[in-house]
C-alpha cells in the first residue's frame, strides 16, 4: 500500500490542489470534505487519472468524527504519513456587526478542527512509532490581521500557536509541524471575500481585486497549485529537520 496523506476541506480550492500534488508524489489520498458531492468529484479526478483515493464526508468541527477519520482512512488505504488541516471557512464584517454564530462556527472549524486534527493525527503517528508530518492551513491574516476578517484573523494567528506548540511537543516522536500562510489565492473562498468586501467597502468586485492585487510584489494572486507545492515540500524527506515554521506563500505582499 502507498503512504497515506490526509487532506481535509479537499473538495475544491486549495484542498483540491493539495490532494493532486500529494496524490502525484506517490501518496494515497484521503479526501475529506464536509460537501461529500466536491469530495467525491475530486476522488473521481484521481482516480481516474490513475491514482489511490477515497473520500470521507466530514466537519471536522466535530472532534469524534475527526478521530474516526483517521482510523477509516488508515483502515481503508494504508499507514500514515502526512496530515493537511486545510478544512476552513471565512466571512467578512466589522468587528461590531459580527454576530456570534458566524464566529463561533469560524472558530470551531479553522481553530478547533486543527486542534482535533492535530491531535488525531499525533495519536495515530505515536501509535505507528516512526514519525510523520503534520502541515496546517495558517494565513497572511494570521502574520498581519487584517480588516474586515477578525474573527478568521484570530483563528489562523491560534493555528500558527497550535503549529509550534505541537511541533516542540511531537518532535520527541519524530513528529513535524508545519504551517503555510497564503495570500490572495483565487477560490470559490476567494471570491466571496471580494463580493462582501467590495459591498461592505462601496466599490466594485473589480476594484476590489485590483486593489488586492496592487499589494502583491509578484504581480499575479496565488493559484491552489502554488500553495500545494509547498504542501509537497513539508511532505518530503527535504523537510525532514523543519517543524514549527509557518511559510508565507503570498506573492510578496509581507515581509519577515
Amino acid at each position: 500500500m502507498a503512504k497515506l496523506a490526509i487532506v481535509t476541506g479537499a473538495g475544491q480550492g486549495i484542498g483540491e490542489g493539495i490532494a493532486h500534488r500529494l496524490a502525484k508524489d506517490g501518496f494515497a489520498i484521503a479526501v475529506a470534505d464536509i460537501n461529500g458531492e466536491t469530495a467525491d468529484k475530486v476522488t473521481a479526478d484521481l482516480t481516474n487519472d490513475g491514482y489511490t483515493a477515497k473520500s470521507y464526508h466530514i466537519d471536522v468541527a466535530d472532534r469524534e468524527r475527526v478521530f474516526e477519520l483517521v482510523q477509516k482512512a488508515v483502515a481503508d488505504l494504508g499507514e500514515l504519513a502526512v496530515y493537511v488541516n486545510n478544512a476552513g471557512v471565512a466571512f467578512i464584517n466589522e468587528i461590531v456587526d459580527s454576530a456570534e454564530k458566524d464566529i463561533r462556527r469560524l472558530l470551531d472549524v479553522n481553530l478547533l478542527g486543527t486542534y482535533w486534527g492535530t491531535q488525531a493525527a499525533a495519536e495515530q503517528f505515536k501509535k505507528q512509532g516512526h514519525g510523520g508530518r503534520i502541515v496546517n492551513a495558517a494565513s497572511l491574516a494570521g502574520v498581519e490581521a487584517s480588516a474586515l476578517q477578525s474573527a478568521y484573523s484570530i483563528s489562523k494567528f491560534g493555528v500558527r500557536g497550535i503549529t509550534q506548540a505541537a511541533s516542540k511537543e511531537l518532535a520527541k516522536d519524530q513528529i513535524t509541524v508545519n504551517a503555510y500562510d497564503p495570500g490572495i489565492v483565487r477560490t470559490p473562498l476567494r471570491d466571496g471575500i471580494d463580493k462582501r468586501t467590495a459591498e461592505i467597502k462601496g466599490i466594485s468586485v473589480a476594484e476590489q481585486q485590483k486593489n488586492c492585487l496592487s499589494e502583491i510584489s509578484l504581480g499575479r494572486e496565488a493559484t491552489p497549485e502554488d500553495v500545494a507545492k509547498v504542501v509537497s515540500w513539508f511532505a518530503s524527506p527535504d523537510a525532514a529537520y523543519i517543524t514549527g515554521q509557518s511559510i508565507l506563500v503570498d506573492g510578496g505582499m509581507r515581509y519577515q
